[in-house]
């Protein structure tokens, strides 16, 4: 006999203190062979008998399984193994069993556990009076009681649990058999299941029902929706969800199948209804891609629906035009290439379908060359741009073909005294072809050599606090001469003046238009990082040209001689709050377009906003000005209620657009989520609605429980 702490390396034990489970398929199997088994006990001898028996605090170690009891007694001559409780059988916190005693075979394969509790990641647990293990795959539980709910000494019942009088799990398919289960709120009874199988916590994709949700909207009634996922093998799935009211019968699906090259994904539904009761309606919605060989992916994204109203009817994303694409592309450090078809469908009541370009098709590639006898980049690009409306009347189905070339030389020196000259010379050359509108030529050419150099300034320095300053003046002078025939102005209507395209050479967004003549641009980057935490970052700029662009809109701040002055600028502090804005100051000091992002955020709270403030400009078919503000954010109430809530709110209308309150539940074992919606607009497709949505999940049956920051105290519950 051994006295005191003893530490023992025992081969012997090495089948005998197998593990039951292996971490990575979370399945019950026997460890390595060879791998060496550990016991640490405060006594251990070996009997005449050939028993060897470990008392007191008993610990074995193999592998990563740990399995702890006062005592073990092990016959080598029959291989049966006598544990005496309170046992744990615990592998890296997948799967734990505890017991009062048990009697097993050396291998854990087999054996009686009374008074026994399975743990599955420390969050379902199911109690059992009994527990076999049969086979190393089966596991039996009898009388057992289920729940990943926190369950207190006092005796008091969990907030919800499953009661079965047999209870079998799978290891090898990682699946819960339940016979003859109830369903118990507290300690009454809800719903009785002859029969019942679902997944353990371990299995991530398991066929089954999913979280069902209960929807309720002024339009639809009140009804609800089902999703039951259908695993498809280890790279594929469906999911189907019947959502069932008094006024519709939806049938809503989900496809998704990995590939070793990619991925795809279907979502859509069909429907029939009594807000169009004579009509089939639904959607489709698909996306994936693929890497190719030598660097090439293919993509699509595509989207149709039956009609305008079907998306917001139905809670989807709120879309007012849906936009398909299937392109092929490739990205490396010299070279780009992209080829493109695009397909635009309007669900604007206003909008003409006819009249707007449906079919697209964009073909690109540029090179980048690092020449050493001239140095710097030089830059060589193509694009092919076409597209096509349905209507034939002359200039309201105008069809456009564009083709460019342009070549550009880049290069950009730093003098000694830290000024920095980047310089610029090219020239583009755009072919037209264009139909459908008598006011043009059915074939066009322009070409638009170009020229800019841009100094700059830059300077730091370092406050006694601290912080650090930078600070950087710029200066461009420019110059560009379109020459060529007069083509239509399709794509370059809307233009946006930012510190993006501030020292562009032309700030159309597409080539239909660019600018001309000799520009100057003035403009200053400031920014401060001080040392507790806040940072600055501003740019100023303003643009000046020789003569007036009347193809510029009233609003886009680049009209006149001398543009808008544009401020933009970026603020972080340590305490949570960013604050970024954009504007265009006119002459008269009047902003004609304005737009400030903010978010703040502390332990308990979050709120971002945005407001949006566009002047008054038919030329960009706004006749009315735009101001609206979008709030959303959350507080919690205290560590399981969390409320939430949003709305867009148009201020010269003095009326809501859109709204939204949810009030979120959580604790360990129960997540409830209630939401109401009110969508104020109307259209002739689209009538103002209503929605309420109610959703409850059971934390544990393959969904993911809470953190520990929401599990209950006893004294609470």
């Amino acid at each position: 006999m051994m006295r005191g702490r003893v530490l023992a390396l025992v081969t012997a034990l090495a089948t005998a203190l197998a593990a039951p489970v292996r971490g990575t398929a979370q399945n019950l199997e026997a460890p390595q062979a060879g791998a060496p088994a550990v016991l640490v006990a405060d006594e251990v001898f070996i009997t005449p008998e050939r028993q060897l028996i470990a008392k007191g605090n008993v610990e074995a170690y193999q592998g990563d399984i740990r399995l702890s009891a006062q005592g073990i007694i092990f016959d080598r001559d029959s291989g049966q193994l006598t544990l005496e409780g309170p046992i744990r059988i615990d592998q890296g916190g997948s799967v734990t069993i505890l017991a009062d005693t048990a009697e097993m075979d050396a291998g854990l394969q087999n054996g009686l556990l009374r008074g026994a509790r399975m743990v599955f990641d420390q969050q379902l647990q199911l109690a059992s009076l009994q527990m076999t293990r049969v086979g190393g795959r089966y596991t039996q539980l009898y009388k057992t009681a289920v729940t990943s709910c926190n369950i207190c000494q006092n005796g008091g019942p969990p907030l919800w649990q499953v009661r079965a009088r047999k209870i079998t799990h799978d290891q090898e398919e990682r699946q819960l058999y339940l016979e003859g289960a109830q369903f118990l709120i507290r300690d009454v009874p809800v719903f009785y299941f002859p029969g019942l199988r679902v997944p353990d916590p371990t299995l991530d994709r398991a066929t089954g029902f999913l979280i069902p949700s209960i929807r309720s909207t002024s339009q639809l009634g009140t009804g609800v929706r089902i999703p039951y996922f259908i695993r498809l093998g280890d790279h594929r799935d469906l999911t189907l969800t019947p959502y069932i009211s008094s006024k519709t019968r939806t049938l809503g699906l989900r496809y998704r199948q990995a590939f070793r090259t990619g991925r795809i994904q279907l979502e859509g539904a069909y429907t029939r209804d009594d807000l169009m009761p004579d009509d089939d309606r639904g959607y489709l919605f698909a996306d994936g891609q693929f890497f190719l060989p030598d660097d090439f992916r293919l993509r699509f994204d595509i989207k149709t629906t039956s009609d305008n109203a079907y998306l917001v009817d139905y809670g989807l994303p709120d879309l007012d035009r849906l936009r398909s694409e299937i392109a092929l592309e490739r990205v490396r450090r010299d070279s780009l290439f992209h080829v493109g078809l695009i397909h635009y469908k309007t669900l604007r009541d206003g909008e003409d379908a006819e009249q707007l370009p449906q079919e697209i098709v964009d073909l690109g590639f540029q090179r980048r060359l690092f020449p050493t006898a001239i140095g710097g980049e030089v830059r060589l690009g193509f694009l092919l741009h076409g597209y096509r409306r349905p209507s034939p009347v002359d200039v309201l189905g105008r069809d456009i073909t564009r083709a460019t070339f342009d070549a550009e030389w880049l290069r950009s020196w730093t003098m000694a005294s830290g000024l920095r000259a980047d310089w610029r010379i090219g020239t583009a050359v755009d072919g037209f072809r264009v139909s459908d509108d008598d006011n043009f030529p059915p074939e066009s050419l322009r070409i638009t050599p170009r020229a800019a150099l841009t100094l700059r300034y830059p300077m730091t320095r370092a406050t006694e606090t601290g912080a650090t300053d930078y600070i950087e003046p710029i200066f461009q002078i420019g110059w560009a001469d379109t020459t060529g025939d007069d083509v239509p102005r399709d794509e370059s209507n809307f233009v946006e003046f930012d510190q993006g395209n501030l020292l562009d050479l032309s700030r159309f967004p597409a080539p239909d238009a660019r600018e001309d003549g000799l520009t100057a641009v003035l403009g200053l980057n400031w920014a401060r990082y001080a040392a507790n935490g806040w940072q600055f970052r501003g740019t100023v700029g303003q643009v000046y040209r020789q003569e007036s662009d009347p193809r510029f809109s009233k609003t886009s701040g680049l009209g006149g001689k001398a543009s808008d002055l544009l401020l933009a600028g970026q603020i972080q502090t340590g305490t949570g709050l960013s604050l970024a804005g954009r504007g265009l100051l006119n002459s008269a000091f009047n902003l004609s377009k304005a737009e400030l992002r903010g978010a703040w955020q502390n332990d308990t709270a979050r709120l971002s906003g945005t407001y949006v403030w566009l002047g008054r400009d038919p030329q960009e078919d706004r006749d009315l000005a735009v101001s609206e503000i979008w709030l959303d954010g959350g507080y919690d109430l205290n560590r399981h209620w969390t409320a939430l809530g949003d709305i867009r709110y148009d201020i010269n209308d003095s009326r809501p657009i859109n709204a939204g309150l949810g009030l979120i539940y959580r604790n360990e074992c129960l997540t409830v989520n209630i939401s109401v919606s009110r969508r104020y607009t109307s259209s002739e497709s689209v009538e103002p609605s209503t929605d309420f949505g109610l959703s409850i999940s059971l934390n544990g049956f393959a969904v993911a429980g809470a953190n520990k920051e929401y599990r209950r105290s006893c004294s609470s519950t």
